[in-house]
């Protein structure tokens, strides 16, 4: 291998949101990314920390990350999710997905998680191989539900309008 996998610093959000950003891109959307680097400081390296990164480095650049976070399932109990595993293009293929991927499981494990969940884009077919590949269960009878931003305010809105 030709790159080490370790714990992100807070020095490194700033490449970790220029994969971020490189995902979104592949992703076609690439003016969905609103988090910025001093939010990803935050978050994951605050008083309240939201997150865990890995990041994937090769050369003093940052070519992989997996950021997950602690969720809780009222049928399992402690779970973990993978928000995103991110292999830089050039690095597709290299076995740095499945470093990634391997690093997620064994923290999880060592937490005693139920369970690790993550989505994939039903038109992301080698990511879906990937996972299948791996073990993991693609769920496609479930469809992801979600509130933006604009929809909560609504939301809370008509909240007020009803609650007064």
């Amino acid at each position: 291998m030709d790159f080490l996998i370790r714990d992100a610093k807070k020095e490194d959000m700033t490449q970790v949101l220029e994969l971020i950003q490189e995902l979104a891109l592949f992703e076609k959307e690439p003016n969905a990314v609103e988090v910025t680097v001093a939010d990803l400081q935050r978050d994951g390296f605050g008083d309240k920390k939201l997150f865990h990164c890995f990041v994937a480095e090769k050369m003093d650049r940052l070519v992989g990350i997996a950021l997950i976070y602690p969720r809780y399932s009222t049928w399992k109990g402690p779970v973990v999710h993978l928000e995103d595993l991110i292999v830089a293009k050039e690095m597709r293929g290299s076995g740095l997905g499945t470093a990634l991927l391997d690093q997620v499981v064994k923290y999880g494990h060592d937490l005693g998680v139920k369970r690790i969940s993550w989505e994939v884009l039903d038109w992301n077919e080698p990511a879906i191989t990937f996972y299948e590949k791996k073990g993991a269960n693609v769920m496609r009878d479930w469809d992801v539900v979600q509130l933006n931003e604009a929809g909560i305010k609504s939301y809370v809105e008509g909240l007020n309008v009803t609650l007064n």
